[in-house]
């Protein structure tokens, strides 16, 4: 590789706030996992859905993009649509980042992820209190705890949150979609219910613990997608990566003039 096209160093200025943030997330990860932990125990009893403890973890989460100066979220949400669904959330999926943003918009949800996940301290223990759904790749049992869990979890009303892609994109765009999520929806009889994120993939490098430079972070909810007429669940989950792919196409377009509720990072 010749110098011309070697990486530049960091700048200073990432690097100092690069240090403040995973500074500050490792100290209060610490602080807010008791907070967690305090408040699960108070609200099992009345609350077995475990909203207000979800709700809590949002603001966990929301609390890291707030304090970066390098991070510009934008959020369009769709006005009047019923917050509780259940649904089944789907979202692409480009980063580490991507979870933080979609906590972000304080929908109430069970998250599925990676069951390794669970074992990061504080974070992954929060997890577990929230009783999202764990899942280990390529593994069938551990697939049909996950469908499972999904499924009693709609039953009771509360919506779940998947990566339908199942791992995240290396460039960006969207890569095939895995049926799981769909099916799920269809013999559940629920929506689905598509948000499109885009610019998170700068957030972080892949190999490296400084920040990029600011990254502009945009999500936007779609309306909700009925998929029990398809006729089966790759039709259905072909329909949603379409309506997807074309609004992150749309998103990417500097010509795009859509009004959004645009909140602060």
């Amino acid at each position: 590789m010749s110098a011309d096209s070697s990486p530049s160093s960091p700048r200073p200025v990432n690097v100092f706030i690069s240090v403040f943030q995973w500074t500050f997330m490792a100290s209060t990860c610490v602080i807010f996992f008791f907070v967690a932990l305090a408040l699960f125990v108070l609200t099992l009893p009345f609350d077995r859905n475990g909203r207000l403890l979800h709700q809590f973890s949002c603001f966990w989460a929301a609390l890291y993009i707030h304090v970066n100066p390098l991070w510009q979220y934008r959020y369009e949400e769709l006005p009047g649509l019923p917050r509780r669904g259940p649904y089944v959330i789907v979202s692409n999926h480009q980063s580490l980042a991507d979870i933080l943003v979609l906590f972000r918009t304080y929908l109430p949800y069970k998250w599925v992820s990676k069951s390794s996940v669970f074992k990061v301290p504080f974070l992954g223990w929060n997890m577990f209190l929230n009783r999202y759904v764990g899942l280990v790749r390529g593994d069938k049992k551990s697939i049909g705890r996950m469908v499972d869990a999904c499924r009693a979890w709609l039953d009771r009303g509360v919506s779940v949150l998947i990566f339908p892609e199942g791992t995240r994109s290396p460039d960006g765009n969207l890569l095939p979609f895995k049926v799981g999520a769909f099916r799920i929806a269809r013999e559940a009889g629920v929506k689905v219910l598509p948000m499109v994120l885009d610019g998170t993939a700068g957030t972080l490098p892949k190999h490296g613990l400084v920040l990029n430079s600011v990254s502009r972070m945009h999500l936007k909810m779609l309306p909700p997608m009925e998929v029990s007429s398809y006729e089966s669940d790759e039709a259905a989950a072909a329909a949603v990566r379409e309506v997807m792919a074309r609004e992150l196409s749309r998103m990417r377009d500097p010509a795009s003039k859509t009004e959004a509720v645009a909140l602060p990072g």
